[in-house]
């Protein structure tokens, strides 16, 4: 039966077929690494479990106001108890990665102020000896946004340079005690998220930000995000730095960033907006990379910014240059318009204010492309192939992986299970982003490897529970993990013969 002829019958019309070609497993090299993403604070749960100390994000969620549905990730999924059932989910489905973090305070209570909790390294080591025994390779980030609430206390995280220590000291841990089995590090994860949500806005930890950008107790939403973000860039190198140095020769590993990367297109068809797309791009990722891969911050950041964008010095620009990275790590999941800002009037009131610029969903009365249950993320399939395309071009084809992609629903107490679990927007949204990244590949782009966020649903940050990402349902009072179509799809992208025969043969299959 001709597969593109089903997903179309299946897809009542939608699936992308004005646009998108039959997709394969094949068009992809044999090597590439398919997989799922999660983080630690988002799925553990175990809060305060063998010994693991607090961390920011504890402190932040049990302060009333924080999180919009009153949540908080005290138990989140579960999964540092039924971490073998979530890898039995990842055998299913086919995958031969999973990407995870490592907790910070389940590894250093106390940062390098404490000793290593030995109960936290065995969590971890059962984990990755447990994917290794499925023939899943392990791709671990060792920060996902969780800080020790001993470091913020102490002097302020990444605010101050005292990080760099703390950082290098948790990274070097990780790589003695897993090195010998994790192939694939990523340092830190998201730090334009990181430090924008954090320093400028004030929605995440530590709540900190000014006016018109946020109403916080205290912060400077002009100067906080840039130094912070100067700590996170030495904190990297250095961490990198002790990788090369000591570890990567004998243990044969990889080391890389991950960074949040949307697309922009201009609003208007004019010279202004479009150079407003390139001085987005240079504030959302260009602003890390390019420091760790060129030496220094964008120019155009340097001029509109000016002293309050902090300078390296002779000595930390030769140990960026010197350290690098292995790969990118590419977290993409919406495209938006970008208007100047410099000659045409705006609000400034958010983050993307700082580079005199505004984005937006909307032109003309029309969406960019369909709105999902994330505020401000737009499917629009064909961004994949340009951020991509992009990364090739400004970073002279430095190895890629495509380290989250997924589409958030929607989802309150009255919503209906099926609804949730029969997600056909998910798997037009995967299908098509796939389509776009396969293209990339055909032109050249070296992209290993791509994840979906996420492998269940699970605790969203700020959103608490009110979003769902995950392949699987989760119902958060049994802890029950139910397939959802688009695990179905994916495992039947990945090659399984006997799904594929029965997905052919029943294409309203919708569970295992």
């Amino acid at each position: 039966m001709d597969w593109c002829k089903v997903l179309g019958f299946v897809y009542s019309l939608h699936l992308f077929l004005s646009y998108v070609s039959c997709l394969h497993r094949d068009q992809f090299p044999s090597s590439f690494l398919f997989g799922t993403s999660t983080s630690s604070y988002q799925i553990e749960g175990a809060y305060l479990e063998d010994n693991k100390g607090l961390n920011n994000w504890d402190v932040f969620t049990h302060t009333k106001g924080n999180i919009m549905d009153g949540a908080n990730g005290d138990n989140a999924d579960d999964h540092y108890h039924r971490y073998m059932e979530d890898i039995e989910l990842m055998q299913t489905l086919g995958v031969n990665s999973y990407r995870f973090s490592i907790s910070w305070t389940r590894i250093l209570p106390r940062g390098r102020f404490g000793e290593v909790n030995q109960l936290g390294i065995s969590f971890y080591n059962g984990l990755i000896n447990a994917l290794l025994q499925k023939g899943i390779v392990p791709f671990v980030t060792i920060q996902h946004f969780d800080v020790p609430k001993e470091l913020e206390d102490r002097y302020g995280s990444w605010l101050s340079p005292e990080i760099q220590e703390d950082f290098q000291y948790y990274a070097e841990v990780c790589f003695k005690a897993f090195g010998d089995r994790v192939k694939h590090w990523v340092t830190i994860n998201e730090p334009n998220i990181l430090v924008n949500l954090g320093y400028s806005i004030g929605v995440h930890p530590p709540g900190r930000c000014s006016l018109p950008y946020g109403n916080c107790t205290s912060g400077n939403s002009k100067v906080e995000p840039y130094v912070a973000a100067h700590n996170i860039i030495l904190s990297h190198a250095r961490a990198v730095n002790v990788y090369r140095k000591f570890y990567q020769e004998n243990q044969g590993g990889s080391i890389g960033i991950v960074l949040a990367s949307s697309w922009f297109e201009p609003l208007r068809n004019i010279t202004v907006d479009q150079m407003a797309v390139q001085r987005a791009l240079s504030f959302e990722t260009g602003w890390f990379l390019d420091p760790i891969i060129l030496g220094d911050y964008p120019s155009e950041m340097r001029k509109i910014l000016g002293s309050n964008l902090p300078v390296f010095t002779s000595e930390q620009r030769n140990l960026l240059l010197t350290t690098k990275l292995d790969f990118i790590g590419i977290n993409h999941y919406s495209t938006v318009y970008v208007k100047d800002c410099i000659l045409s009037r705006c609000i400034l009131n958010s983050f993307e204010g700082n580079g005199l610029l505004a984005t937006t969903g909307e032109r003309d009365g029309k969406l960019i492309g369909n709105p999902t249950g994330m505020p401000g993320f737009y499917v629009v399939p064909y961004g994949m192939e340009k951020v991509v395309m992009n990364m090739k071009e400004r970073y002279s084809n430095i190895p890629m992986y495509i380290t989250e992609n997924g589409y958030a629903q929607s989802s309150n107490s009255s919503t209906a299970i099926e609804d949730l679990v029969d997600d056909v927007e998910r798997v037009k949204f995967m299908q098509g982003h796939l389509t776009y990244l396969s293209s990339a590949i055909r032109k050249g782009a070296d992209v290993r490897g791509y994840f979906v966020w996420s492998l269940i649903d699970n605790f969203e940050w700020s959103f608490g529970y009110s979003l769902r990402f995950g392949l699987h349902h989760v119902n958060y009072k049994t802890q029950e993990r139910i397939p959802k179509l688009s695990a179905m799809w994916y495992r039947a992208f990945l090659g399984d013969s006997a799904i594929n025969q029965n997905w052919n043969e029943n294409p309203s299959l919708k569970t295992y």
